[in-house]
């Protein structure tokens, strides 16, 4: 059983880091989620995510180099962490088996 609780959009989140790979950086995880889930979210709160997941030991981040698109500022690349590989895979876990005991046709009107 695990035991540290995380919610719906830190598993999402962390689930989006793990889709974007290399990728993974605020504004590119923010995007991901307006496409795939028709959510609108702002950086600022996917920042501050990632910011609980890092303290959680679920995520660890770096910077990358400083581009002129940008300004001259540096990108803040996230990777899951074994312990994120962990969280996310007990929660596949733990909704399969909840999804495998509802009845055929229970969500039906």
């Amino acid at each position: 059983m695990r035991t540290t609780y995380i919610g719906e959009l830190e598993e999402v989140i962390l689930l989006i880091v793990v889709m974007l790979q290399e990728e993974a950086y605020g504004v590119m995880i923010t995007r991901e989620i307006e496409k795939q889930l028709d959510r609108k979210i702002s950086v600022s709160a996917v920042h501050a995510t990632l910011h609980r997941l890092s303290k959680k030991g679920y995520v660890n981040s770096s910077m990358g180099g400083a581009t002129h698109e940008r300004g001259g500022r540096r990108k803040r690349f996230f990777k899951i962490t074994p312990a994120g590989s962990r969280i996310l895979q007990e929660i596949r876990e733990a909704r399969s088996r909840l999804w495998s005991q509802v009845p055929p046709n229970a969500l039906t009107s």
